[in-house]
């Protein structure tokens, strides 16, 4: 029996060391329960280890960060607006005036009450453009300089106007939905410009902001004659030449020929 029992002890001494090895610090054994997920919490379950990542399967069930990432597109959208399409506009060229009034060729000048633009070609004669002005309150004059031209420019309503109108983006990508039309002269440092229009029966009336506007086919036209560093003139009114003729009554001219 003695030697026995020593046979046994001594089969115990040897399997022990082979069966049941040193486990690294903080590793679990889940080879009974192959479903326990609780390894992801252990170091070991980070994939530098392992190969895995022990956030990867609950990074993917995580739904808050899709709802987020939507949540922050929509109001991207809100932010950004695309303007549409971006075709090629066939420049069209309006008819020549006389046009006396002392201004240089190769200025502009912008009769806000008549709603014209005038582009001088020579002393006597004009390109005359109908178009759109400034609105009661927005209408101003002065002298700018064309300091920059873009086609299907980006348009940026400023802050007052987004108050004004709500629902406005805080950027319109350039394109024929887009307000400011195929092409812009950007007039000096400030906000106005000569452009074109997605709303072309605006043209002739005063509803704009303090821009000028014009349908497509003018201001591509206007844009191939009209160069950077441009004078360009706003008046309130150009007043014809001339005299002007005095009225009578019928009574008046009967006593004088009288």
């Amino acid at each position: 029996m003695l030697r026995l029992f020593g046979v046994l002890l001594a089969a115990v001494v040897l399997w022990a060391p082979v069966g049941a090895q040193a486990a690294p610090d903080g590793y679990r054994d889940y080879s009974s329960n192959p479903y326990d997920n609780s390894y992801r919490s252990t170091f070991y379950g980070n994939k530098k280890y392992y190969g895995y990542s022990g956030n990867k399967k609950s990074y993917q069930d995580n739904s808050y960060g899709k709802k987020k990432y939507k949540k922050s597109s929509s109001k991207y959208s809100k932010k950004v607006r695309s303007g549409g399409a971006r075709p090629y506009i066939v420049p069209k060229k309006p008819g020549i005036v006389k046009f006396r009034r002392g201004y240089k060729a190769g200025s502009i000048v912008i009769d806000t009450a008549g709603r014209r633009l005038y582009y001088v070609v020579s002393k006597s004669k004009a390109y005359s453009y109908p178009i759109a002005v400034g609105k009661p309150g927005f209408a101003w004059t002065g002298t700018k300089r064309i300091s920059a031209k873009k086609d299907w420019p980006d348009w940026r309503p400023p802050k007052e106007m987004r108050q004004r109108t709500p629902g406005l983006p805080e950027l319109m990508k350039g394109g024929v939905n887009n307000p400011l039309g195929a092409k812009a002269l950007y007039l000096g440092s400030s906000l106005y410009r000569i452009h074109g229009t997605n709303n072309v029966k605006s043209i002739g009336t005063a509803s704009s902001s303090g821009c000028f506007r014009m349908s497509n086919g003018h201001v591509a036209h206007l844009s191939r004659i009209a160069k950077v560093g441009t004078t360009v003139h706003v008046v309130r009114s150009l007043k014809s030449g001339g005299k002007k003729k005095r009225y009578y009554s019928k009574r008046y001219r009967k006593n004088k020929s009288g």
